[in-house]
C-alpha cells in the first residue's frame, strides 16, 4: 500500500463539538494525529461540525472514512422537537401507550399522572389481523380499512407511521404486509414497523420504540443529509458512518431508516474506546467515567467488554416512568453533572448542582457570554483548578469577575464567602457522580477497588482522583485527547448490528438443534444485509448470546453462548447463568433455567486507529513544568501546585502531586501523594 490513509471522527455533544483526525504514512509509517474542539451550533447541528473540520485544517478531499455521533436524535426527543406520528395498531390495542406499565416511581403520590403518550388517541388507529405468541396467524390481516387510515391521518398532518402489531416480534409477515401497502398509498409519509427495531417481546416497550423512532425519524434523516451533503460540497468522498448506541458504527443509509440506533451514541462510543484502550494497556476491568459540559455519564466495562442492553428508557426519574426505547443500548448511567451545571439553593436554603445546563451560549459564567449562574466550572476556575490565563486552552478569555459574581449571588443566600461556596460545588458534584458510579458497580455487585478508573471529556480529569479515592480505586488514567475521547473511540469502532429474537427453549439437549437453527437464520439475515452493502463475506464475524431466567421469573440475565451449541456446552451455560444472577442478585436458586431470547452481534471491521507506542524519554518531568500556583483542592484544602503543560509529558517522565496538567481540551487535577507516570501510549496514569 503507498499513499496515505486519513480517518476522522466528529462528535457532537450538548455543549462542544469534537474532532479526531488520524493521518498514516504507509511509506514511513508515521501517524499524525489532530484533535479540535468547537462549540456546539443547535439547531443546526451540522454548522458546529463543518466548523469543527475548519478549525482542525481537515482536508476533506483526501479522507477516506468519517464516523460521526450525534446528539440529535436524544435532543429531539427530550425538547420535543419531532414530527407528528400516527401509530396502526391490532385490532383492540390502540391504548397501549396509554395503558403502559404499573411502574410508577412516586408510588405514595395519590396525584401521579403517566407521561403523556406521543401520540394522541384520535391518531392512534386499529387494523384487523391476527398472531399468537408462537408467531402463527389466528386472524387474517385485513386491509381494506388502511386506505381510511391514511385520509385521517393525512388530514391531521402526521409525517410519519408507526406500525406495531401483536406479536410482530414472533411473525412479522402483517407489519410487513401493512408497510407494503403504505409505500403504494403515500410513499411520501415515512414509516416503521416495529420488527424493524425490535424482535423482542413486550408490546408497549416495542410499540413505544416504534413510535419514538418514527417520531424522529424525518428530523434525522434531514439532518444526516445535510451533514452528507455540507461534506461532500468540501470535498469529501469517502464512506461515511453514523456512530450507534451498540458501540458500533453503520452506513448513513441505514441509520436514517432506523434512526432511534443513534439516541445514545456519543456515550457509545466513549466507552468502547475506553474498553479499546483498556486492552492496549492490559487493563481490561475498567470504570468509564465521560464528564463533558452538559452531563457526566459512566459505564462498567468487565474483561473488555462493554455491556449492552435493551431495556433502557428516557426522562425516567424519581417522579417519572419515562418512556422506553428497545434497542442495544450501551449500560449506563447518566446525571445531569457537567462543566456547565448550575448551582441552586433550594427553598430549605441547601445547594444543589444540576441538572439544569448553562450549555454552549450562554455557557458559564467565566465565559463572558452573559451567564449569570455560577456553574462547575466556575468553581474550578474560582479555585485555581483550572488556569485563568489559559481558560478553555487559552481560546477564551475567562471573565473572572463575572464568575466572581455569580458565585457571591450563591453564596449570599448560603451565608458563606466565595471560596466555600465554590468547594461546596465541586463537593455536591462529586458526590452526584460518585452516586453514579456505584449505580453501576457497586449496586451490581461489583467491588470498585478492583477496576481502573478511565475518565475522559472536558470535566473528566479534574474529578476524577476525588471519585477514585472515595470509592477506593488504586488507579486513574486519563487518555492521551481526553476531552475528544468520544471522537477517538468512534476511530476504534467496527461496522456493529445487534439482532435480538425471543425463543423460549428449555435448556436440554432436545432444544440444541432448535436453538442452533434460530442462531444460524439470524447470523444469515445479518450476513445477507452485509453483503449486500458490499461488505466482504469473509471480513463478518458473529458473536453469540443468551437471555436466560430461572423458570417463571419475568426478567433475564445474558450469558456469552460461544459458538456451535453441543450437549457439553450446556452445563456451562446454566452454570454461566448462576453465576451472573448472583453477582447482580446476592443469590442463586435451584430451579430449573430457561432460555427466553438470543442475541448476536454481526460486525466486520472498517479501518481502526491504531496510536503509535511512543520510546520512554530520559528526560525529566521538570522540562514541562510550566509553574507553580496555590490551588484549593476542595477536600485536602490549598496547596502549592506544580503546573505541567501537557503538550510537553513525554512517554516515561514520573512525578507527583500536588500537581496541574494543562492541556488545550482539559486540566487534569493530580491530589497530593498522587504519583503519575505518562505510559508509553501517552496516556497519563495517576495512582491513588
Amino acid at each position: 500500500m503507498s499513499g496515505k490513509t486519513v480517518r476522522i471522527a466528529t462528535d457532537v455533544g450538548g455543549t462542544f463539538t469534537d474532532l479526531v483526525s488520524f493521518e498514516i504514512d504507509h511509506a514511513t509509517k508515521e501517524s499524525r494525529i489532530i484533535t479540535a474542539k468547537s462549540d456546539t451550533t443547535p439547531p443546526n447541528f451540522e454548522q458546529g461540525v463543518l466548523n469543527v473540520l475548519k478549525k482542525g485544517g481537515v482536508d476533506l478531499s483526501s479522507v477516506d472514512v468519517m464516523a460521526h455521533g450525534t446528539t440529535v436524535v436524544i435532543n429531539a426527543l427530550t425538547e420535543r422537537k419531532g414530527v407528528k406520528v400516527g401509530l396502526i395498531a391490532t385490532k383492540g390495542f390502540r391504548d397501549i401507550l396509554a395503558i403502559a406499565r404499573g411502574n410508577r416511581p412516586d408510588f405514595f403520590n395519590l396525584y401521579y399522572e403517566k407521561p403523556e403518550p406521543f401520540v394522541p388517541r384520535e391518531l392512534r388507529l386499529e387494523i384487523p389481523g391476527r398472531m399468537n405468541y408462537m408467531g402463527e396467524e389466528t386472524e387474517a390481516l385485513d386491509l381494506s380499512c388502511l386506505q381510511e387510515i391514511v385520509e385521517t391521518f393525512k388530514a391531521n398532518g402526521v409525517e410519519a407511521i408507526a406500525v406495531s402489531l401483536l406479536h410482530s416480534y414472533a411473525n412479522p409477515a402483517h407489519e410487513i404486509a401493512v408497510l407494503e401497502k403504505l409505500k403504494q398509498l403515500c410513499p411520501e409519509i415515512s414509516a416503521v414497523g416495529s420488527h424493524q427495531i425490535s424482535r423482542e417481546w413486550r408490546e408497549y416497550e416495542r410499540t413505544n420504540s416504534a413510535v419514538l423512532s418514527s417520531y424522529v425519524q424525518p428530523v434525522a434523516e434531514k439532518y444526516l443529509h445535510r451533514l452528507e451533503a455540507g461534506v461532500h460540497s468540501d470535498g469529501f468522498n469517502g464512506q461515511l458512518y453514523v456512530m450507534q448506541s451498540n458501540c458500533g458504527v453503520d452506513t448513513l443509509e441505514a441509520t436514517a431508516q432506523i434512526p432511534i440506533t443513534m439516541v445514545e451514541s456519543g456515550p457509545a462510543s466513549g466507552f468502547w474506546g475506553a474498553a479499546e484502550l483498556g486492552k492496549l494497556i492490559g487493563e481490561k476491568n475498567i470504570l468509564a467515567l465521560d464528564i463533558g459540559g452538559t452531563t457526566a455519564k459512566c459505564s462498567l466495562i468487565e474483561n473488555g467488554e462493554v455491556t449492552i442492553m435493551t431495556d433502557y428508557w428516557i426522562e425516567r426519574d424519581k417522579s417519572s416512568a419515562g418512556y422506553p426505547i428497545m434497542v442495544p443500548v450501551v449500560d449506563l448511567v447518566e446525571i445531569g453533572n457537567g462543566g456547565g451545571s448550575i448551582a441552586w439553593v433550594d427553598d430549605y436554603g441547601k445547594l444543589n448542582v444540576g441538572p439544569q445546563s448553562a450549555g454552549a451560549s450562554p455557557g458559564p459564567a467565566a465565559y463572558g457570554r452573559g451567564g449569570t449562574d455560577a456553574t462547575t466550572t466556575d468553581a474550578n476556575l474560582w479555585l485555581n483548578r483550572i488556569n485563568r490565563d489559559y481558560f478553555c486552552g487559552g481560546s477564551v478569555n475567562a471573565d473572572v469577575a463575572a464568575a466572581g459574581a455569580a458565585l457571591q449571588k450563591l453564596a449570599d443566600r448560603l451565608g458563606i464567602d466565595q471560596d466555600e461556596a465554590a468547594r461546596g460545588i465541586i463537593r455536591i458534584a462529586n458526590n452526584n457522580m460518585i452516586n453514579a458510579l456505584k449505580l453501576v458497580s457497586l449496586n451490581r455487585g461489583h467491588d470498585p477497588r478492583e477496576f481502573t478508573m478511565v475518565a475522559f471529556g472536558g470535566g473528566g480529569s479534574m474529578h476524577a482522583v476525588a471519585l477514585a479515592k472515595e470509592l477506593g480505586v488504586k488507579k486513574v488514567v486519563v487518555p492521551a485527547g481526553a476531552s475528544v475521547f468520544s471522537a477517538w473511540g468512534m476511530m476504534m469502532s467496527d461496522l456493529r448490528r445487534d439482532y435480538f429474537l425471543t425463543a423460549l427453549s428449555d435448556m436440554n439437549g432436545e432444544s440444541i438443534p432448535q436453538i442452533e437453527q434460530r442462531f444460524l437464520s439470524l447470523e444469515a439475515e445479518a450476513k445477507a444485509k452485509f453483503v449486500g452493502e458490499g461488505i466482504p463475506e469473509t471480513s463478518i464475524r458473529f458473536k453469540r448470546y443468551g437471555k436466560f431466567r430461572y423458570q417463571n421469573q419475568e426478567h433475564t440475565t445474558e450469558v456469552a453462548v460461544g459458538g456451535h451449541l453441543t450437549i457439553e456446552d450446556l452445563q456451562k451455560i446454566v452454570e454461566d447463568f448462576h453465576a451472573a444472577y448472583e453477582r447482580e442478585y446476592t443469590y442463586r436458586l435451584d430451579a430449573p433455567v430457561e432460555m427466553v431470547g438470543l442475541h448476536i452481534i454481526a460486525s466486520a471491521e472498517v479501518g481502526k486507529l491504531q496510536p503509535n507506542r511512543q520510546n520512554p524519554t530520559k528526560a525529566p518531568a521538570s522540562d514541562a513544568l510550566k509553574g507553580r500556583r496555590h490551588v484549593d483542592f476542595a477536600t485536602e484544602g490549598k496547596h502549592q501546585a506544580d503546573i505541567y503543560d501537557g503538550a510537553k509529558l513525554m512517554a516515561g517522565m514520573t512525578f507527583s502531586g500536588p500537581a496541574i496538567i494543562e492541556d488545550p481540551g482539559t486540566t487534569i487535577v493530580i491530589h497530593p501523594d498522587n504519583k503519575v507516570v505518562v505510559d508509553s501510549w501517552g496516556n497519563f496514569v495517576i495512582q491513588i
